[in-house]
């Protein structure tokens, strides 16, 4: 992982906590989320949401992402149709709203400056038979004071909502007396700095929080950088991913971090009832990429489905750039539905800004592997 780097502007600290929204989503066939599934990985179970809290030195507070609502019925009717049609409305399991969750932990709705909607949640169109329903919440559980953000390109896309648009996927009453803000990410203005391949913006104004322009999944589609902790030699961030991936086999390995070697249980834990003898290595996982046309050390085990993408060849670019962050050891890269960070990560209220010193992000990185292990041993055992 030595040697990548990004070009990231100095600037103040935010604090930063992990929200689990409560959200689990089941039996979702990998075939939906990848063009190309590995073997014997056929569905993701318990699929998270994280959302998280960032709180500015002045005492700003913004949430990015909103997970999925409890009431499915606040949803625009054309999401309702196609949740019914789809079948999707019993793999959904939603404890509680996001509101719910910060008020349930001694931070009011009202404290909430801002709500990021970070891909929007909306679908590729509105005919596609995969949604992106479980980003969008219920911004009406905050109060009208918290403004609503979004990337740039939504309003165009999406405005007017329903019911002036009955085939609009988002409501107008979601806006109705609250600021609607769309990012510019034009170059130009000084808050608009360039990190790394992605076009930034300063959200807080010092240097603390910058949204990111990552194209592709969804019009307006957002990532955050966030700056938790200062450093003799260099600073530490989380970048919040969103939907740039739905696994972690869409970004690892990559040129800029190879499989492990060697690659033990200690790396990731082998599956309950999984008849191998130790554990399959770096070598067996590099020959399981090959007999797929896979480039062994440095290329993803999976590409996103192209369903699930609005614009396929910026997704790729945007995944692409995002390894780069994900392979410096100074960055915790989270992104939305990021299953192997269950158990690992300390959620809200606790805080996240300490991730370096408690070894999340060594602990969780090639978790993912797991989800592979049965074809590697199967394959191994042709071998």
């Amino acid at each position: 992982m030595a040697g990548t780097t990004w070009d990231i502007p100095s600037g103040a600290t935010v604090k930063v906590s992990i929200i689990d929204s409560t959200m689990r989503l089941s039996n979702m066939p990998t075939t939906m989320l990848f063009d190309n599934a590995v073997e014997d990985f056929d569905h993701l179970d318990r699929i998270p949401t994280w959302c998280l809290l960032v709180e500015s030195a002045s005492g700003r507070k913004a949430v990015f992402d909103l997970g999925a609502p409890t009431d499915f019925d606040t949803y625009a009717p054309v999401y309702n149709k196609l949740m019914n049609e789809a079948g999707l409305r019993s793999g959904f399991k939603v404890e509680k709203d996001v509101a719910q969750v910060l008020q349930d932990h001694g931070v009011a709705p009202a404290d909430v400056s801002s709500i990021i909607w970070r891909s929007e949640g909306l679908p590729v169109s509105v005919h596609s038979s995969h949604q992106h329903l479980d980003h969008i919440g219920n911004p009406n559980t905050f109060p009208k004071s918290t403004e609503i953000v979004v990337g740039q390109g939504f309003t165009k896309a999406y405005c007017p909502g329903y019911p002036t648009n009955p085939d609009s996927p988002v409501c107008e009453t979601y806006f109705a007396d609250r600021t609607l803000r769309e990012i510019n990410f034009e170059p130009g203005p000084a808050a608009n700095p360039k990190i790394g391949g992605f076009r930034a913006h300063d959200f807080f104004g010092d240097g603390s929080f910058y949204l990111l322009d990552t194209p592709g999944h969804t019009t307006g589609h957002l990532s955050a950088l966030a700056r938790t902790t200062h450093g003799d030699i260099e600073d530490t961030f989380i970048l919040m991913g969103g939907d740039v991936c739905h696994h972690g086999g869409e970004l690892r390995p990559s040129p800029y971090q190879s499989l492990p070697d060697p690659l033990t249980a200690s790396h990731y834990p082998v599956p309950a009832g999984l008849n191998i003898t130790g554990c399959p290595g770096a070598a067996l996982f590099g020959a399981l990429q090959t007999s797929r046309g896979r480039r062994a050390r440095d290329e993803p085990f999976v590409d996103p489905s192209k369903q699930l993408q609005e614009d396929y060849a910026a997704s790729g670019r945007s995944i692409r750039e995002a390894q780069v962050p994900d392979a410096m050891d100074n960055v915790f890269f989270v992104f939305a539905h990021d299953a192997t960070l269950l158990g690992v990560v300390d959620v809200f209220p606790k805080g996240a800004n300490e991730w370096r010193d408690k070894g999340w992000a060594d602990t969780a990185r090639w978790t993912f592997l797991k989800d592979f292990a049965p074809a590697a041993a199967k394959f191994g055992e042709e071998k």
